[in-house]
Formats: structure tokens, sequence, C-alpha cells
């Protein structure tokens, strides 16, 4: 996955990463913050997701507005997200996951969140707990 750091990092550019690592490991290898970064401007936890933009704000400096690809704000998206990033979802294990992972690479991307219960494993009840946590972008 690529991911794009700006603001106040020593390095600001775009980054290749694995999926599963941290906005704290892409910081890291922007060269970590510099001295003006307002360390509580980001989430060194955060999960990267394809296409990030991650925006180190400065003190006293508000971030400024992300444009992203049409992905719901800290929500899975379950046509892109590798294995390990599937098993971040609460209720999500290594089977679900990998069935998931399968699933989609025999049929293709999901038109809707609604086609997991296609997923082996994956009923209505299932469903109605991961809403909150997925989206299917296109």
């Amino acid at each position: 996955m690529v991911v794009d750091v700006k603001g106040a990092v020593r390095t600001p550019g775009v980054f290749e990463m694995k999926s599963g690592q941290r906005v704290n490991d892409v910081v890291q290898l922007a060269g970590g913050f510099s001295d003006d970064a307002d360390l509580n401007s980001v989430n060194l936890a955060q999960v990267l997701v394809d296409e990030m933009v991650i925006y180190v704000a400065r003190v006293g400096e508000e971030a400024p507005p992300v444009v992203t690809n049409e992905k719901e704000e800290g929500k899975i998206d379950i046509n892109h997200a590798e294995r390990t990033e599937l098993e971040t979802i609460p209720g999500i294990g290594l089977s679900k996951a990998g069935a998931i992972n399968a699933y989609r690479e025999e049929n293709g991307r999901f038109s809707s969140i609604d086609d997991l219960v296609n997923v082996p494993g994956i009923g209505e009840k299932t469903l109605e707990q991961l809403k909150e946590y997925i989206t299917a972008a296109k």
C-alpha cells in the first residue's frame, strides 16, 4: 500500500508500506517529527490504509482538510483490506478474514457490504455486528 505523509515531518513524501503497519511506522520512515510538530495532531496507533494521507500539523496550526478517496473515515474497506487489516475488525478472526479474501479473489469486489453474507461463515447476524466497522469502496 502507498501512503502520503505531509506537514511537520523531517522528510515528507509518499511511502510504500505493508499491510498492518501503523501511522507511527511511516512517520519514522519520514524521518520523525520536525521540532515544531504538534504531536497531538495524529493518531500514531492508527492502522494504515492504502492511499491514506497523514498530515502532521505544526504547533498552533490546524490541520487542513484532506480529500479521501471515497473511503469512510475510520472504516475498513472490505474490497481492499489485507487479511491482517480485516482481523482488526471486531468479530473477524483469522478464518473469517481468510474467507473474505478468498471470496474476493474468486468473485471480485463486493458491490456492497451486504454481499458479505455470501462469504462462508458470515450470516445476517454477523453482518449486522460488522456494519459500523466496514465499507465497500468501488
